[in-house]
């Protein structure tokens, strides 16, 4: 597919960074997203004038998630890479990346938008990590949904890969606003309290706000993706629950 999966424009005279993936309905999360999402971010994020990066999608869902096809034992080293790659280069972003969510926020879709600094969803919205539910784990949001949401928060959605509503979402701080229109909410929250101050403090701001949790985050990605890579992708069961995803007939699992 020639077409970008991403369409990458300034606003706000210069001083908001707008992301929308574009690959609707889906917007899976694929080498050729993450690659666009990363050149974006490396040509911009070091303008000095720039305040924030709105992180949106078209269509009806935000994203179904990375893809499953990349996943598998021959191509997911370079696909984790990637992604976490990318994640890190969101966390460690000192400009605040603001994300409006719409329906269905899944999988790689949401270790994503949990990269980001503030997440706003619309009533709508559904959030959840089913890795699980394939027999793997979700290495990027086992390291970003603690941090976010709490020890005993993170473990209900990594161990039952269940979704979860928007407003429970906000409940429990996942969700930062929940608004009927996301983006326009994204957007009035740059104008009122990021447009007007100054981008240099701003960006102190928040590598003071995200100093050590920056560290921690950076540290358990290397550790979990080796855990991903040498251990998990090693098992039976984790090759088997993708296979048959990607086969589309129920796992038969060993539990080894």
């Amino acid at each position: 597919m020639s077409e970008s999966p991403l369409k990458v424009w300034l606003d706000q005279d210069g001083k908001l960074l707008r992301l929308r993936l574009a690959r609707p309905k889906a917007n899976i999360v694929d080498a050729a997203m993450i690659a666009a999402l990363q050149a974006a971010l490396s040509e911009h994020l070091s303008n000095p004038h720039l305040r924030g990066v709105l992180l949106d999608a078209e269509g009806p869902h935000f994203s179904f998630g990375a893809s499953v096809a990349e996943h598998m034992p021959d191509s997911c080293a370079d696909m984790l890479h990637s992604l976490h790659a990318l994640i890190l280069q969101m966390t460690e972003s000192t400009v605040p990346i603001l994300v409006a969510v719409r329906g269905q926020c899944l999988g790689g879709g949401l270790e994503v938008v949990c990269g980001g600094h503030l997440i706003f969803a619309a009533p709508g919205a559904m959030l959840g990590q089913p890795e699980i539910k394939l027999a793997v784990f979700a290495p990027a949001a086992s390291c970003l949904l603690p941090e976010r949401i709490g020890q005993a928060q993170a473990e209900d959605l990594l161990y039952s890969g269940r979704s979860i509503t928007a407003d429970e979402a906000h409940r429990i701080g996942l969700v930062n606003v929940v608004a009927e229109d996301p983006e326009l909410a994204a957007l009035s929250y740059f104008q009122e309290y990021l447009a007007p101050v100054s981008a240099s403090t701003l960006r102190f701001a928040v590598r003071a706000a995200r100093l050590t949790v920056n560290e921690r985050i950076k540290a358990k990605i290397a550790a979990v993706e080796k855990m991903y890579l040498e251990e998990l992708m090693a098992s039976h069961d984790a090759v088997e629950g993708l296979t048959a995803f990607v086969e589309k007939r129920p796992a038969v699992w060993k539990d080894c």
